[in-house]
């Protein structure tokens, strides 16, 4: 790539990247599961009115929406709310990655290189390092849960490769529509009418910067631009950049929020940063023709 689209892919990793930390922020005014009702309303709409339907039956958008966008958020979002510290989420959720490649492997049949075996096979022992240094410190649930929305988000991919559908633009919007009424209706169910009604009322700066952010920059304005180097440039050049997205992530949860990582919980980042590097930056050579890029979804 040119150093303008370069520079483009390294914008969008540091967008999603901070988007952690903007997540983290909007869930301690407002209860997760409404939040996330609330940003992927404003995702879908207006949005919906000037963006074609994607070329994919209703039962691929469904499922997308259910797994990329239902089900990977609303995992992350109550991990967050549940004591998740957002820089290590924006690794954990990295897991996905290994994931796509094991089911893509049992679903679809794709074969993966040795290369990406070893990696994957790296990452998961990252993981459970990880897995291991945070449960010295805090309950392990959290974490849990952000592993699986890492397994959410890696059905979803998994779903738009069956169909032969890139995540562009059209179906992030559109698989939004699945989102609001689910999410809205556990929030009720958990939080209750009182609290949603007291978290509207209250709905202060700091929720509606953390919802525009989630919206406009790493929804719309993040893809949009991601999808554009996607159909300019080959997958294997423009996919490597998201593995800007845990320093980022990590870099600004410790510059706004203090988080820091333990000892432990640091050499399990390091080496599930090896681990996908690894698995995704195979030379394109060495690619098998079964195997392509594992594919990313909407932050």
């Amino acid at each position: 790539m040119g150093r303008r689209d370069s520079l483009l892919a390294v914008m969008v990793a540091v967008v999603w990247g901070v988007n952690f930390v903007a997540i983290h922020v909007g869930v301690e005014d407002v209860p997760p599961l409404l939040f996330l009702a609330i940003r992927f309303v404003l995702v879908a709409f207006p949005m919906i009115l000037f963006v074609p339907r994607p070329t994919a039956s209703w039962r691929v958008v469904l499922a997308v929406g259910a797994f990329m966008s239902l089900g990977q958020f609303g995992l992350l979002y109550l991990a967050l709310a549940s004591g998740m510290p957002a820089g290590l989420a924006s690794l954990v959720l990295q897991a996905q990655v290994v994931f796509t490649m094991l089911l893509a492997w049992a679903a679809l049949g794709e074969r993966s290189t040795t290369r990406q075996l070893g990696g994957a096979a790296i990452g998961m022992v990252g993981l459970g390092v990880v897995a291991w240094g945070f449960g010295l410190d805090s309950p392990v649930v959290p974490l849990l849960v952000t592993v699986g929305a890492a397994v959410s988000w890696a059905i979803g991919n998994v779903v738009a490769r069956a169909a032969k559908v890139a995540s562009g633009l059209s179906l992030v919007v559109w698989s939004a529509l699945v989102v609001p009424l689910p999410s809205l209706a556990l929030s009720f169910l958990v939080d209750g009418p009182d609290e949603i009604r007291a978290a509207m009322a209250g709905f202060g700066a700091a929720a509606v910067a953390s919802t525009l952010y989630t919206v406009v920059g790493a929804s719309l304005v993040g893809y949009t631009i991601f999808n554009g180097l996607m159909a300019r440039h080959p997958a294997g050049s423009v996919v490597p950049f998201i593995l800007l997205v845990p320093p980022v992530g990590m870099l600004s949860a410790w510059l706004a929020l203090g988080e820091v990582p333990n000892r432990v919980e640091a050499i399990g980042a390091v080496l599930m940063m090896v681990g996908v590097a690894v698995a995704t930056l195979a030379p394109r050579r060495r690619r098998s023709a079964t195997a392509p890029p594992v594919p990313t979804g909407a932050l």
